[in-house]
């Protein structure tokens, strides 16, 4: 098992790029499927998850040309879609909680597709009604093997249909708009996801000839085509990864550059940190951070508690609840954290607690946050990744303790940021990897 040590305490100076966006480049991927023509994208991040997807095409007939370590040329115009039922299949596919996206180009352009329960992070329920109540709407017969934890989706041909989403999943919203991409007739969903990355989605289908519109609005309208030709993609930089390094500089005190965020795709997530009270500075499509000794949360108008809440696009997203969390440990004043999506994501609070955190986990969804104000620094221990985002909210926590963290399960926090402690060492952190 792969470990982080981490010496804390020291602050960071410069720039660093955040990688191209993981829950992007696992739609944008997929996509690839809905056509037999080239397919290039680029700026994807170099990260297990997206690696195994990668690979999963591969053994699915994709010819992959990886012209560099960001950009792949796509081509799906062999597929063997008997794959689908092999046992190597249902090793790699319940695996990788992103492979559920094949589903619906699969469906879409074969009329069948097969799929193992995905695997993914240990936080809680993670339904996948939405996709398959989508596919039946859209005509496709549904069918599950207990026994072998199997799915099946069969059509012969797909059928446009309105449908009103029970939730607005950003992976439902993907699976469904590309079935409905060749589906005949038209298809319009409510309630849908409107998250910068299944707008990229959209904008790429429309490039390989597609017809979506509403593109950012939660009612989606698509006009089914006949066919869908290559087209090129440039995926987003990571919104996560860039709310996290500005919690990271807040909580180690350091001066950061973060270069090329795409700032307008940010949504709320930049005045969110504000409300922490970290100074951040837009310079073009950049985020300058200096150094601060002491951030205050902001409270509401009324003089309460501040609370920080997930919720869909374009409200702040539960990616990010830990990297708020851990950020406040050390702020002046509290704040509220309601994760409402998951509930056992706010579990790691136990290992910020053994460090010296004043936390109050008040029940698997509501944390409350006391900031130490820096007057008790963070302590360093030893502690296990449960999951990508809270692993790197213990990494941001290790970074700003007094002494020696060691981090095992880090293969958790590969899963989702690109050769993370070279990247913090070019800025200072004192990181490695054993």
């Amino acid at each position: 098992m792969n470990t982080f040590k981490i010496q804390g305490g020291h602050q960071l100076k410069g720039e660093i790029i955040p990688q191209g966006a993981k829950n992007e480049a696992l739609q944008i991927i997929s996509a690839v499927l809905l056509t037999p023509e080239k397919v290039t994208i680029s700026n994807i991040p170099d990260i297990i998850d997206v690696n195994k997807l990668i690979d999963l095409l591969g053994d699915l007939g994709v010819r992959i040309d990886r012209v560099s370590r960001d950009t792949c040329v796509f081509q799906a115009d062999n597929i063997n879609i008997d794959y689908l039922t092999s046992d190597d299949f249902k090793r790699k596919g319940s695996s990788l909680r992103g492979s559920i996206m094949i589903m619906g180009p699969l469906l879409a352009r074969f009329g069948k597709a097969f799929m193992p329960r995905p695997g993914g992070d240990k936080i809680g329920r993670r339904r996948i009604d939405t996709h398959i109540i989508g596919f039946e709407s859209l005509g496709a017969k549904f069918t599950y093997d207990a026994g072998e934890s199997f799915y099946r989706v069969e059509a012969d041909k797909l059928q446009g249909a309105y449908m009103l989403l029970d939730e607005a999943s950003v992976t439902g919203t993907a699976n469904i708009v590309m079935a409905a991409s060749l589906a005949n007739g038209t298809t319009t969903i409510y309630n849908a996801a409107c998250e910068p990355y299944l707008q990229q989605l959209s904008k790429m289908i429309n490039r390989m000839g597609g017809k979506i519109s509403g593109i950012g609005s939660n009612l989606l309208t698509i006009e089914g085509v006949d066919y869908l030709g290559g087209c090129e993609h440039r995926c987003l930089p990571d919104m996560i990864e860039i709310g996290s390094f500005i919690g990271m500089a807040a909580m180690t005190k350091s001066e950061l550059t973060i270069k090329n965020t795409a700032f307008d795709e940010l949504g709320v997530i930049p005045s969110v940190f504000q409300r922490l009270g970290i100074n951040l500075e837009r310079r073009g499509d950049d985020i300058y951070i200096p150094s601060q000794d002491i951030y205050e949360i902001d409270t509401f108008i009324d003089g309460s508690i501040l609370t920080v809440s997930d919720a869909p696009w374009p409200g702040f997203t539960p990616d990010l609840l830990s990297i708020v969390l851990v950020t406040a440990t050390q702020a002046r004043g509290s704040v509220l954290i309601h994760q409402k999506m998951f509930e056992s994501r706010l579990f790691f609070v136990d290992k910020l607690i053994d460090m010296g955190a004043q936390i109050i986990l008040c029940d698997p969804h509501r944390a409350t946050v006391i900031g130490l104000e820096r007057k008790t620094p963070l302590r360093g221990v030893t502690m296990t990744s449960p999951d990508i985002r809270a692993g790197v909210s213990l990494l941001i926590a290790a970074l700003s303790a007094e002494g020696e963290s060691t981090i095992h399960n880090i293969s958790q926090i590969d899963r989702g940021y690109q050769n993370i402690e070279h990247r913090l060492r070019a800025i200072g952190a004192k990181i490695e990897r054993v």
